[in-house]
């Protein structure tokens, strides 16, 4: 069998085709922001089209103008990088972890990730001919980096570390002392770091000295060469339908993510660098706006699940927009003999309440689901009145 047949439809996207299906259907699978675009920026796009300015290729790595603006957007954020040397503009976070890992990885090298983790991250290692290895995170330390495990792990084939801070499924937000932890492997052992930080801007919690602002290994200068930094503007901005998103690496890492870039794609969605260049100059107030309401939401979903203590136990998420609550043995065995993927598919067939199956982000998540909240909060209400009486 290829690397290629192993690949299959995400589990996130399967769960929400098998949701279309049903009339009445309430979602909280895919993560998905209940909001619209901000006004700002589809402002800015139509003007752009009006203007004449995306009906031709932009730059294979971009526009400049967009690529200052994350330049001296991430300034701001004590990330320092050449806007003409060391950023590329991409089609969505994915396009950008894979055409990163198409660049570095040869046949059979390895990758490690975390366990729990993004479901896409599998099949994009697999694309770039990869061995996915999952290492799992300590549940019972609010799903924390065992650095130990993750050393344990490594092998002569281990080209690269993948993951996202704050993390999803689990809400969990990895701290300074346990990153800069990764950035020594990654020395020791000559590796790179993929460090998908799309859910940056909703963190709800303190943490320690740097408050709720995230701290990133794209600020410690000392592994520049080795680390890729990549944002999507789908979250954070709500725009997860246009498709655009930016990497920041060292300037020869960033030569050979371009070429494998342009055979993908040729150059990010040009109205939707003009949207995302608008994003970042007029759109602040937007995110801040997103943040709370994200919060009361995840403060809603918590009170909701503390009423099913029967069926699920959890841990409150600190950032982004998932809860990643454990399923009652007893509940999963008498509903779901096999196991998180039985219980979701019984929970959309008897409840009309979609989520996603633990087991989809590796193999730690069995016996867990994910719900978002970045629904409203209607849709979160709904959905749990309607798993109030099933479990009743």
């Amino acid at each position: 069998m290829t690397d290629s047949a192993k690949i299959n439809l995400s589990p996130i996207k399967e769960m929400e085709l098998r949701a279309s299906k049903i009339p009445g259907v309430v979602s909280l699978a895919q993560g998905v922001p209940s909001f619209d675009t901000p006004e700002a920026v589809k402002k800015a796009a139509i003007e752009a089209i009006e203007k004449g300015k995306v009906a031709k290729y932009s730059l294979v790595p971009g526009t400049l103008e967009f690529r200052e603006a994350i330049a001296h957007h991430l300034e701001k954020e004590n990330k320092f990088f050449d806007f003409e040397q060391e950023i590329i503009a991409t089609a969505g976070s994915i396009e950008a972890i894979t055409a990163t890992l198409l660049a570095i990885l040869e046949p059979g090298d390895e990758v490690l990730i975390p366990d729990p983790t993004y479901t896409s991250y599998q099949p994009a290692i697999r694309v770039a001919r990869g061995i996915p290895v999952y290492v799992a995170l300590d549940e019972e330390k609010h799903w924390a980096f065992d650095i130990e495990k993750f050393e344990r792990l490594i092998t002569p084939r281990t080209k690269a570390f993948l993951f996202c801070n704050p993390n999803n499924p689990t809400g969990t937000v990895f701290s300074r002392n346990q990153l800069h932890a990764l950035a020594q492997l990654s020395i020791k052992h000559n590796i790179y770091i993929l460090s998908d930080e799309v859910y940056k801007d909703f963190i709800y919690e303190e943490l320690g000295t740097q408050g709720s602002k995230l701290y990133s290994l794209a600020e410690l200068r000392g592994i520049r060469d080795r680390l890729v930094y990549i944002f999507s503007f789908s979250k954070a901005y709500a725009m997860t339908g246009w498709r655009i998103a930016f990497l920041a690496t060292h300037q020869e890492l960033a030569k050979k993510i371009l070429a494998v870039h342009d055979a993908l794609v040729t150059c990010a969605p040009v109205v939707s660098q003009f949207a995302a260049q608008a994003a970042l100059e007029m759109a602040e107030k937007d995110v801040l706006k997103f943040k709370d309401y994200f919060q009361k939401r995840r403060d809603l979903i918590c009170k909701r699940l503390d009423k099913l203590s029967h069926v699920f136990s959890y841990q409150k998420p600190d950032s982004a927009y998932f809860v990643f609550p454990k399923v009652n043995e007893d509940i999963l065995r008498s509903i779901a003999s096999g196991g998180s993927w039985q219980f979701a598919i019984e929970l959309l067939e008897k409840a009309k309440v979609a989520v996603v199956p633990g087991a989809a982000f590796g193999p730690s998540g069995e016996n867990h689901v994910r719900m978002c909240f970045g629904r409203s909060e209607e849709d979160i209400n709904e959905a749990f009145d309607r798993m109030e009486k099933y479990f009743s």
